[in-house]
């Protein structure tokens, strides 16, 4: 694995500076010092508690997105949104538009379906009735991103892994519900949201006899990525069998869920899709904005979200030097952001900023220092409501459920293969907060060991 490249003997007399407790979970887990890294200081003094292997670099997993969105927040302001809009290419009278109607996407990170629903109906106010030309789709807002879903795990179908697009609509995901009946050799499958141009070939069997499991597949259909095939076997004993599944491409999804939903709410399209450029001279028919950036960030953090995460890298590199966004000018602007803060990381690599990464690496000490820039931020706030509360919600709602504890902790956690972290603030039982970062760079860190590492650690500095 590439962490090991960074894997390092820690200095003389590191390891003894730490809490005998955390030392000796340490030793429990057979996690050596060289492997972990840990900082924790002050919120308010800024004085360093703890600080073990802090400047080597570490991989960051989840963790990385306090850097994406506290960035982005000092960078963009709590109210930024970004903007979908809607232009008529020819004449729109009594409702019908004779011509093209062009959907330009602004990277909105949060398109849900609920929310793709009402630009439908905020077009629909505007007096739209019929298109009798296409529906074009400039997605062009980002450059195209390099790579398909499936680089980083062979994992395509997964939601986490969808790339990001100028047009991204509830994130390219569909809810699939197949039924089984006894009288049917295949199952119902419903899907929402539907897409009209999704193809489905259901080729799942339902026998007879004990469910012994579901075993269901998606592929992409042989000629057309719009097709899906639905395979595998669904014992009718199993009942309903539901699961949420990435599908199609990104303009493919936006048109056929835009279709559906102006078809459902009385709307007519004579042609197709195209996707291209907004053509000169079109007319400005809606402009609809996300949330807000303050909002965005709590459902990035909170949930992990590393789409989302992803265009918010994107955004920052559209706003600093420009459109098409790319990942590299993403980067560039946070990396400038760092140097403008005085925040150093040694052997610093930014990817993707969302930790769905092999790549990207971060020290403690340079995350710790984000950290206590935010504790110092007028913006604090609206980034410590985004993060995880301990026992309480996000990926925190399972964990730190000592006594006392819950909702006294708000930390990002961060986990892929041999990757486990925590950042963010523990307010203490004394009232003092303090900043904690902790990396666990290790064979099989998620499966538990690094869990064990850190429970040892929050509960010394909760003891403050």
């Amino acid at each position: 694995m590439a962490w090991l490249a960074f894997a390092c003997v820690a200095p003389p007399h590191a390891a003894e500076t730490l809490p005998p407790a955390v030392t000796r979970a340490m030793a429990r887990v057979g996690v050596p010092a060289g492997h972990v890294s840990i900082h924790v200081s002050d919120a308010n003094t800024d004085k360093p508690v703890i600080d073990l292997n802090g400047d080597q670099p570490r991989s960051p997993a989840s963790t990385i997105k306090v850097l994406t969105t506290f960035a982005a927040l000092d960078m963009l302001g709590p109210s930024y949104t970004w903007k979908t809009r809607a232009y008529q290419v020819g004449k729109l009278t009594d409702g019908v538009l004779t011509g093209d109607l062009v959907l330009v996407g602004g990277g909105d990170p949060y398109m849900t379906s609920e929310r793709w629903w009402n630009f439908v109906q905020s077009l629909r106010a505007q007096g739209l009735t019929r298109i009798d030309g296409d529906i074009i789709i400039d997605n062009s807002y980002f450059a195209p991103i390099d790579g398909s879903r499936g680089d980083f795990d062979d994992k395509p179908w997964r939601s986490y892994n969808v790339l990001p697009n100028g047009l991204m609509v509830n994130f390219q995901t569909s809810h699939f519900t197949l039924m089984p009946n006894a009288r049917q050799s295949h199952p119902q499958i419903s899907v929402n949201p539907m897409p009209a141009n999704l193809i489905i070939d259901n080729q799942v069997l339902t026998p007879a006899g004990k469910c012994r499991g579901a075993h269901v597949t998606f592929n992409v259909g042989a000629d057309d990525p719009s097709a899906l095939v639905i395979g595998g076997k669904l014992p009718t004993a199993c009942g309903a069998y539901s699961i949420s599944r990435a599908i199609m491409k990104a303009p493919d999804y936006a048109y056929g869920t835009f279709r559906t939903l102006w078809t459902q709410s009385g709307g007519t399209i004579k042609g197709g899709l195209k996707i291209g450029a907004l053509p000169p001279g079109a007319t400005l028919l809606l402009s609809y904005d996300s949330l807000p950036l303050s909002e965005i960030i709590r459902l990035v953090n909170k949930f992990s979200n590393n789409l989302m995460a992803r265009h918010l890298l994107l955004t920052l590199g559209a706003e600093k030097f420009g459109i098409p966004a790319t990942t590299e000018n993403g980067s560039e602007a946070i990396r400038q952001w760092l140097a403008s803060r005085d925040i150093q990381m040694p052997g610093f690599v930014l990817d993707n900023g969302s930790g769905l990464s092999r790549e990207e690496r971060v020290t403690v000490r340079g995350l710790a220092d984000v950290l206590d820039l935010a504790w110092h931020s007028p913006f604090m706030p609206e980034f410590a409501a985004s993060l995880p509360l301990s026992a309480t919600d996000g990926t925190l709602r399972n964990r730190f459920r000592n006594p006392g504890m819950q909702g006294r902790l708000r930390m990002k956690t961060g986990r892929i293969d041999d990757v486990s972290g925590l950042a963010g603030f523990v307010n203490a039982a004394s009232g003092k907060t303090y900043v904690t970062v902790i990396l666990v760079n290790h064979p099989g860190a998620q499966n538990g060991a690094a869990e064990a590492i850190q429970s040892e650690l929050v509960r010394w500095v909760f003891g403050q």
